[in-house]
Parts: structure tokens; sequence; C-alpha cells
């Protein structure tokens, strides 16, 4: 059977990355399309009538929805090579449950970061800085949260590294001084070529949310 693989994605979207990674780490060549999120395609429509959201991963003509979702999909059709998701289901329960935690608090608390003043950015920054200091606490002494390899929770959680310049910029934080296990986690990821080549320019992106600020009346 063909594999006909495209990615409908927007390229600042850390869960698009996600996908990229995913394909990278298993040496998929796909076709690569950027949506405009203000004029979405017809394409994107037809592909995900429910959320109308990217990424979605088209596999002979299939969508697959929802970042995590899709990651896991490229893991058990592609599962001849590395594996991202242990074998073990108890390990397996323990980085989906990681990978949610990275879903429901690092966008969420990041966001704020950027998005808001005062009180609020407070919040959101000790809500941040807290989520990364316990996912340090996960990773351990290991140098990656998937063991030896790079695994589901790393593909998960380090396209917001991406991010990380505007966190720092509008939160007035210094993530490496807070968090310098995370930050040596985040370089050692980028060390491989399906990360480096899967993420955009820090400087890049903080351009973008700029941008986002002003539309939103933060600048």
């Amino acid at each position: 059977m063909a594999n006909e693989v495209t990615l409908l994605d927007f390229w600042p979207s850390p869960f698009g990355m996600r996908v990229r990674i995913a394909l990278a780490e298993k040496g998929i060549k796909y076709e690569y399309k950027d949506e405009d999120l203000r004029n979405k395609s017809p394409l994107l429509l037809k592909m995900n009538p429910v959320h109308k959201k990217i990424p979605v991963l088209i596999h002979n003509g299939k969508p697959i929805c929802e970042s995590l979702i899709a990651v896991q999909y490229i893991d058990e059709v592609w599962s001849d090579r590395s594996p991202l998701l242990p074998s073990d289901p108890y390990q397996r329960s323990q980085a989906r449950f990681w990978a949610d935690f990275v879903d429901k608090k690092i966008y969420d608390a990041g966001r704020k970061v950027w998005t808001t003043k005062g009180e609020e950015q407070e919040a959101g920054k000790k809500e941040f800085l807290d989520a990364l200091k316990l996912l340090e606490e996960q990773l351990g002494d290991k140098p990656y949260f998937g063991g030896d390899n790079i695994g589901y929770v790393d593909v998960s959680l380090v396209p917001f590294y991406s991010w990380f310049k505007a966190y720092e910029t509008f939160g007035n934080i210094n993530i490496e001084k807070e968090c310098p296990k995370f930050i040596a986690w985040a370089k050692r990821c980028l060390q491989k070529e399906s990360v480096s080549k899967s993420l955009p320019d820090q400087d890049k992106v903080y351009g973008f949310i700029v941008e986002m600020r002003k539309k939103i009346g933060l600048e």
C-alpha cells in the first residue's frame, strides 16, 4: 500500500511540531501544508470538520486529528522503528498521563505569561514554573523522559521550548535559572536532527508572538 502522508499545520504551533518530530523520528517523508488560520483551506475544513484546527495528519486520504492522537497513530503505524511509547502497559499509561499534563498545564500557563498582565500574569508565571519543576522531578537523572532515547513525553513537551524566549521576555523570568535541568534536557533534545529541524527558531516565534500581542492590545 502506498504511504501518502500530508500534514496540515501552522509553523509556530507547538502541537504541529509534535507531529513533525514524530514523523522525522520515524523517517517518514510527507507533504507539509502551512495553513492560514484566518482563512482556513477547504481541505482543513473537510479533514477536521469538528474542531477545524491544525494539526491534521492525513494518511492515504484519512485524517487523524489532535496532536497526541496523531503521534500515537504514527508510532503504531510505523512500529518497526524508533518506538515513542513504551511497550510495557503501565509505563505507556504513565507516558500518556504526563503528555496530558503538558497539554493541560504548559500550554495554558504559558499562554497566561504572554497574554496577561498584573496579578493574572504572576499567577500564570508561578503555575508555569511549578509545572516545569514537577516535570524536572519526573525526568530525574534520565537523559530523556523516554529513558535513553527520545519518547512520547519528550515529543509532546519539547516544542514549547521554541516559545521560551517569549515566555521569558514578556514574563520577565529566567527559566534556566529556575529550571536548569529542564533547559539542559531541552538542549539535549535539540541535538537530535528530528527535533532541531522540526522546531522554528525562538526569535522567529518571538516575532510572531509580538504581532499576536499587538492584535490583542498588549503592545
